[in-house]
């Protein structure tokens, strides 16, 4: 039993300290050997004619308060050739009136109407009306940087193996606490764990709030599905279990707006957690085709954080059980692991936070002001993980499918 016990605290232990040197090595040998030597944009030598149409398409519910924000930016973007295709997904406010009349004033915008069917059924309704070689898909509270274009077209037209660039999400608001936790989540966490993955060829998700995808490819393969909770998440693994990848561009940066509250944050990372899940069932049988054997790292990486929730959350209940009824069981585990564990991870984080802080201060300045979020916050988010995941994993089992998947936004900040 003692030795069951210590197995089990090394591993609850380890797992998040061996991925935080994974994401930290990987991610530099990335960012050096391939990142850093990449070439400005290309775009401007090329003849007008050259320049490959691109659809923007931002489905929109209930988006009222962010439109007229976020569409000045759209119109502004240094990129010469696209179109706006905006689309109301039944929103219960003014979105609806907002886009028509944007529409009306701007012959580059078509608006777009439908019942309020999701997020993938309104891409699907905006990709029939693409006019495009390539389609970009970004959400109706994000601002795009206005190089982002160029840099996500330039990436695939250089690159013709690709059938989508997935860019740099960044956090833009941060009067909170909370908001402030997640610009480090977003350099110190996020970034790091795409440039490790891409440093093999693939990635577990492109970031659904600013993707740029072939749109031939796309139709090809029948769209985003429309029963699916995250449908990015779909969306990438539907491509590379067709043997495409995915590209990542860091210079491509997109501001979002994150949840400030911790229940609207829970909302959106439970979401998340049970979206991947659905899409690690889902795509089971075409993960473990020989031709697909590029992905089984990534969703070996899944299944073993699967097992670490778990484990995690019965020792968690067993110590718990043991303080009340005084027969701690896991006393051993607590002696001889706890402190020198703890430290183990504050120094796998800390090296972690140095790397990423290093990188991303090539795209955002003033990122070591966050200094002090980017140390700790790690722990929160293997927390988080490990509670939306418990609650996510049975959920996405037992979901009904066959339904449009719908969902309301979480608050965008106070």
């Amino acid at each position: 039993m003692n030795m069951i016990i210590e197995i089990t605290g090394l591993f609850i232990f380890l797992h998040p300290a061996v991925m935080a040197v994974y994401w930290s090595i990987a991610g530099i040998i990335y960012f050096v050997f391939m990142e850093n030597k990449r070439k400005g944009i290309l775009l401007g030598k090329m003849p007008a004619e050259n320049i490959p149409l691109v659809s923007i398409m931002m489905p929109c519910y209930n988006e009222a308060d962010q439109l007229e924000e976020s569409i000045p930016h759209l119109l502004t973007l240094q990129y010469p050739n696209y179109e706006l295709i905006l689309i109301n997904d039944g929103s219960s406010d003014k979105t609806g009136e907002i886009i028509d009349r944007w529409a009306q004033k701007n012959k580059r915008i078509t608006a777009l109407h439908q019942k309020n069917s999701g997020k993938a059924s309104a891409l699907n309704n905006a990709l029939n009306l693409a006019k495009g070689k390539y389609v970009l898909c970004i959400d109706g509270d994000a601002v795009l940087d206005y190089s982002a274009l160029d840099y996500m077209v330039m990436a695939l037209e250089k690159n013709p193996v690709y059938a989508a660039v997935t860019g740099n999400p960044r956090v833009r608001n941060r009067s909170t606490i909370l908001g402030c936790l997640q610009v480090s989540e977003f350099s110190a966490i996020i970034g790091l764990i795409k440039r490790a993955q891409s440093l093999i060829g693939t990635i577990f998700t492109v970031s659904g709030v600013c993707c740029l995808f072939n749109a031939e490819i796309i139709r090809r393969l029948g769209g985003w599905s429309t029963d699916m909770l995250t449908e990015d998440l779909d969306i990438s693994w539907k491509l590379q279990t067709a043997g495409y990848n995915i590209y990542y561009e860091p210079r491509a940066i997109c501001w979002v707006l994150m949840p400030e509250r911790l229940g609207g944050l829970f909302k959106q990372r439970l979401r998340w957690a049970q979206g991947g899940a659905e899409v690690i069932i889902k795509y089971f049988p075409q993960v473990w085709r020989f031709k697909n054997r590029r992905l089984w790292p990534m969703y070996i990486e899944y299944l073993v954080t699967a097992n670490w929730v778990f484990l995690l959350l019965l020792s968690t209940i067993a110590s718990f059980y043991g303080i009340i009824t005084g027969h701690n069981m896991l006393h051993l585990f607590e002696t001889s692991l706890l402190k020198p564990g703890i430290i183990l991870l504050f120094f796998t984080f800390l090296l972690q936070f140095l790397c990423s802080l290093y990188i991303d201060s090539k795209y955002e300045n003033g990122l070591f002001r966050y200094a002090f979020h980017c140390i700790w916050y790690p722990w929160a988010y293997w927390l988080i993980g490990m509670a939306t995941l418990a609650i996510g994993l049975p959920r996405a089992i037992f979901r009904k499918k066959s339904q449009f998947a719908v969902w309301t936004s979480p608050d965008r900040g106070v």
